[in-house]
């Protein structure tokens, strides 16, 4: 038997070097906790990454909270969870000071020019992976994914009801619900949060409700907050720039553990350092709800198929929301040839090379935007 002071250990070291990105991630906490350490059953890790995958909020820092779960129970769940998170919040706040004091140097601008444009690969190419394996050959749902990427596109926002009507649709076609039926009851927190006025004009009240909202709605990966994050922090609060929030992005591509926490550059970057821990906590702390409270239960409901469709629906809405995104981003930063040509070279590499991992595509954007600039 493990001691909780070894699975922290275990999740530090993940948070510090685990890059890939969610599916990457969950490979390695199969490898290294189910075969290789034996310290969690298959059925277990089975059991979370169920779980995780139904629930809102970012796959693998969800699938870590049960993993914690699983033996040390609420104290394993939440110290497994804040080390898997920690390095890489610790790191974005690092890039985020360096951010701010020489963001306005030529250097810098240069990388974040070269670094765009392969976000902009990165981010299609993922949006291309869910969609194959999240939708396949269903009519239903590639219906609701055009639509709703349509919408994202011509609107230039995420909106919200349109991607919980999409999973009332499914649940509806699929699983008809009978009104006495528990899983009914999961439903309506995330609709009243969509509604629920924000009680203060304070602006680390209004990073923590809008985060709070990011995190209730975020399913499966990563990428799935992107297109949320873009209608809130660029379109609606106008806290950062379109420039600033597609840096904020590549942040989260060139740092290890969860793709969300670019959550905490962005809040480094609106309020300081109160606003990235006020982010990073308003995000998470829906995702660890999420988590901790079905788990003893989800043997018994986690296979209903009036959930199950709800979430089905959902994710389809959310890969829509995610094309369209790339498409709103991508027609703002592809601006001249040098970029249309990065971000083909991206996707092409990606294509060709499955197992090369984003960072390193990165590194060499970002030398590939400064010689541009030098030569230009």
């Amino acid at each position: 038997m493990y001691s909780l002071k070894d699975l922290i250990i275990y999740f530090l070291k993940l948070g510090t070097w685990g890059f890939g990105g969610p599916v990457a991630l969950v490979g390695y906490m199969h490898r290294d906790l189910v075969e290789n350490k034996k310290w969690i059953s298959e059925d277990d890790f089975k059991e979370g990454l169920a779980l995780s995958q139904l629930a809102p909020g970012p796959l693998a820092a969800q699938l870590s909270i049960y993993l914690g779960y699983v033996h040390y129970r609420l104290l394993g769940a939440t110290l497994a969870g804040i080390a898997f998170v920690l390095p890489s919040f610790l790191m974005v706040l690092g890039i985020g000071y360096a951010y701010m004091i020489y963001g306005g140097l030529p250097w810098m601008q240069a990388v974040f020019y070269g670094i765009g444009a392969a976000v902009i690969g990165i981010i299609s190419i993922g949006s291309y992976k869910l969609t194959t394996k999240s939708i396949g050959k269903d009519k239903l749902l590639w219906l609701i994914c055009f639509v709703v990427a349509a919408t994202t596109f011509i609107t230039e926002e995420e909106i919200i009801w349109i991607i919980l009507l999409a999973g009332v649709v499914v649940w509806f076609a699929k699983a008809p619900p009978k009104f006495s039926n528990p899983s009914i009851n999961i439903l309506t927190p995330l609709a009243f949060l969509e509604f629920l006025p924000v009680v203060t004009e304070s602006k680390l009240w209004q990073i923590g409700w809008f985060f709070t909202k990011a995190g209730a709605f975020v399913f499966g990966s990563g990428l799935a907050i992107v297109p949320f994050l873009y209608g809130g922090v660029v379109k609606e609060y106008h806290w950062l720039n379109e420039q600033q929030f597609l840096d904020a992005v590549a942040v989260a591509m060139i740092t290890p553990g969860p793709v969300v926490i670019t959550v905490g550059f962005i809040g480094y970057l609106v309020a300081g350092i109160p606003g990235a821990c006020v982010a990073a906590l308003a995000t998470f702390l829906p995702c660890y709800l999420f988590t901790v409270i079905p788990a003893p239960y989800f043997k018994k409901y986690g296979k209903n198929p009036s959930i199950k469709a709800f979430v089905d629906g959902v994710t389809a809405a959310a890969i829509g929301a995610i094309a369209g995104a790339v498409l709103v981003i991508g027609k703002r930063t592809l601006i001249d040839m040098p970029t249309i040509l990065i971000a083909m070279s991206t996707i092409g590499l990606l294509l060709k090379f499955k197992k090369i991992q984003e960072p390193y595509i990165i590194i060499v954007a970002a030398l590939t935007g400064i010689l541009i600039k030098l030569i230009l």
